[in-house]
């Protein structure tokens, strides 16, 4: 499994480059000596107890099965240069690793087992030559006994991973992670899907301790709002960059990273509904979306959307339709509920997005007509769905069963988006000139409750009066 293969000696061949300088024995030899490699007391990590009542499930599920979760590798972002490593959401979930090369394996029994990538020791060259996996280069990773006391899991080295696998027990492979773990076992697409879906579906409702996860990631969210605007001259002067560069700093100061590449849409961008170019400028007059989320340190992310006039202040016609998409929200929440289709919000946005639409003048059609399935006419201007699941992904449990999910009802302990919006697209001749390039709109993160819902992220304001008082209050 070592990517790196093997000496004679046994021990890892680093990897590295070819302008890397030469390494004689004298200087390896003198390397491997002469340093402090005691363990470290590790602690239990919070995820600990959550993730083994997971596995748990999981395992009653496909009992005397074997389950493979693997938990991915490095990207190259360019040449000899790797993205971030992020790991996958399913095995993270399940195990709350987050380190590289790692694969969760379930046995038919219900005992996991962690098998990772260590830490090298001081007496090879890998920690000070090695480019991906040296403490020298990459920083130090944790030892098989540091993860197994942070993690609760039996923890083995990774190379030792293909010899269980070719034991003769009926295995599931999450597929599409590792291309190395994927590459030891014969696919089975039909039983491979149905673990994948598996997996996707019991993220759906959320635990107590993934919606704390989740309000504290809503919570570092509207920090870099209020810092985004905080910094309102250098936005001005910098544009959609800066605005952009502003957030990631709070993502990166209090989460893990962005849950996604940041959408700054100023003027007409915002009618590109995911503008992540960012290269614009932030003119007076017209309209900025900010669509923007913290992933935090345990990857749950949030995924919030505020639409701000760039003068401070919304001119009438600006506010007019910032208010038709306020109300459509409003609406969409109301009718959010366990046991309410999980459309339901959507249907009633659309609703109010439909008759605003008709009042303009826009529609072609009478407005019971156009929100026929057989028609939606109105969707050239409102485009999308109101509402996703979210959680470790931005767009969580997206391999879950349409029954379950789209064509399915709520149920407490549900995240989802709430989050309608208008286009009018600056080449679209069938809206007057003067609506042309506005794009609006409003997103809020909420989870379902025992008679309704709790909006996350509430602490941003969402009405025209209350924006504009919240940007005239953090610009001074």
């Amino acid at each position: 499994m070592s990517d790196a293969g093997d000496t004679t000696t046994g021990q890892a061949v680093p990897k590295t480059e070819v302008h890397d300088p030469a390494a004689p024995e004298a200087y390896t030899a003198f390397m491997r000596t002469g340093w402090d490699d005691r363990p470290r007391e590790t602690p239990r990590h919070a995820i600990a107890p959550w993730a083994a009542e997971r596995r748990a499930r999981l395992a009653s599920l496909f009992p005397g099965e074997r389950l493979v979760l693997p938990g991915g590798g490095f990207k190259v972002r360019a040449a000899d240069t790797d993205y971030r490593f992020r790991s996958d959401t399913a095995h993270t979930y399940f195990s709350g690793n987050q380190t590289t090369d790692a694969t969760l394996v379930i046995e038919p029994d219900g005992e996991a087992v962690l098998y990772a990538r260590p830490r090298a020791g001081r007496d090879s060259d890998e920690f000070f030559r090695d480019r991906q996996y040296g403490a020298l280069w990459a920083g130090r990773r944790p030892s098989l006994e540091e993860l197994s006391a942070s993690l609760g899991l039996t923890v083995r080295h990774v190379d030792e991973l293909e010899g269980v696998l070719g034991a003769g027990t009926k295995t599931r492979v999450h597929r599409g992670v590792s291309a190395a773990v994927d590459r030891l076992l014969p696919e089975d697409e039909t039983r491979d899907t149905e673990l994948a879906r598996v997996v996707s579906e019991m993220r759906l409702v959320k635990d107590e301790w993934e919606l704390a996860e989740l309000q504290a990631a809503c919570d570092a969210t509207t920090l870099g709002f209020e810092d985004s605007v905080q910094e309102w001259d250098r936005v001005l002067e910098h544009g959609e960059r800066w605005l952009e560069g502003t957030f990631f700093r709070r993502a990166r100061t209090m989460g893990n990273d962005l849950g996604y590449d940041s959408i700054v849409a100023g003027g007409s961008h915002a009618t590109t509904l995911h503008w992540i170019d960012n290269t614009g400028p932030i003119t007076p007059g017209e309209l900025v979306l900010l669509d923007m989320g913290v992933e935090g340190h345990n990857l749950y992310t949030a995924d919030v959307t505020r639409t701000l006039p760039v003068s401070g202040t919304f001119t009438q016609l600006q506010r007019d339709l910032y208010t038709l998409v306020y109300d459509a929200q409003t609406a969409a929440m109301a009718a959010l509920a366990p046991g309410a289709p999980f459309l339901a919000g959507h249907d009633a946005a659309m609703e109010v997005l439909a008759h605003g639409l008709d009042d303009l003048g826009l529609l072609p059609v009478p407005v019971d007509e156009a929100l026929s399935p057989d028609s939606k006419v109105y969707a050239r201007w409102t485009l999308h769905g109101t509402s996703h699941m979210l959680g470790m992904d931005v767009h969580d449990c997206g391999r879950a069963a349409p029954e379950s999910y789209r064509e399915g009802t709520l149920a407490e302990g549900m995240v989802l988006t709430v989050e309608p919006g208008l286009y009018f697209q600056e080449d679209d001749l069938l809206v007057p000139e003067e609506l042309r390039g506005i794009g609006i709109r409003i997103e809020d993160d909420v989870v379902v409750t025992a008679d309704g819902i709790r909006n996350l992220s509430a602490a941003l304001p969402r009405s025209a009066d209350d924006v504009e008082e919240w940007m005239g209050r953090l610009r001074g």
